[in-house]
């Protein structure tokens, strides 16, 4: 029987990759979420005229990040996939960062992996190898998107893939007990 999404582990138990659930394509002004009660998916917003997400965004299932939601990620990929699709990623690198709305402060930060299959080797192995300039748009499209929502994303840094390990093991302690 099918698993929900939402039960799916967090690592890919064969490959040892990142399980990643696409809610919103790349390209995509419709930011998708996932109704987690009836695994049914629902439009949750549209971004601005000119707007639209710059890769692959979604989460690793059974985890939790600090607001409380699964760890998000920013999956790098050369072509759009689906909402709803699970694709190995390989994390490459975190842009930390905090979000604030209604005066109040929290972590959240985006972890970024590429897609890996054992056709689709990965082109980038840290975030150092991306372009700065790359890094720089995908930053603003965080700020700016929540300015959108009526809140402030604040960029923290830029760490590499042993960081982002780190932040998905913690996500995934809390996971276990959520």
């Amino acid at each position: 029987m099918a698993k929900l999404i939402n039960e799916l582990p967090a690592i890919h138990r064969e490959s040892g990759l990142v399980n990643v659930v696409v809610d919103t394509p790349k390209g995509s002004r419709n930011k998708y979420k996932l109704d987690e009660k009836s695994g049914q998916w629902r439009l949750s917003k549209v971004l601005p005229q000119g707007a639209a997400f710059p890769f692959d965004f979604g989460f690793v299932p059974s985890t939790a990040a600090d607001d409380g939601d699964p760890i998000d990620v920013l999956l790098v990929a050369d072509e759009p996939a689906f909402t709803g699709c699970v694709a190995p990623g390989r994390l490459i690198g975190v842009l930390e960062g905090e979000q604030t709305e209604k005066g109040e402060t929290i972590r959240n930060d985006r972890l970024v992996a590429v897609v890996e299959t054992p056709y689709n080797p990965p082109r980038y192995k840290s975030l150092d190898d991306m372009d700065k300039p790359m890094l720089d748009e995908i930053e603003h499209f965080f700020t700016a998107y929540n300015q959108a929502e009526g809140r402030t994303f604040k960029p923290l840094g830029r760490r590499g893939p042993d960081r982002a390990n780190e932040l998905l093991k913690q996500a995934i302690e809390r996971g276990k007990r959520k």
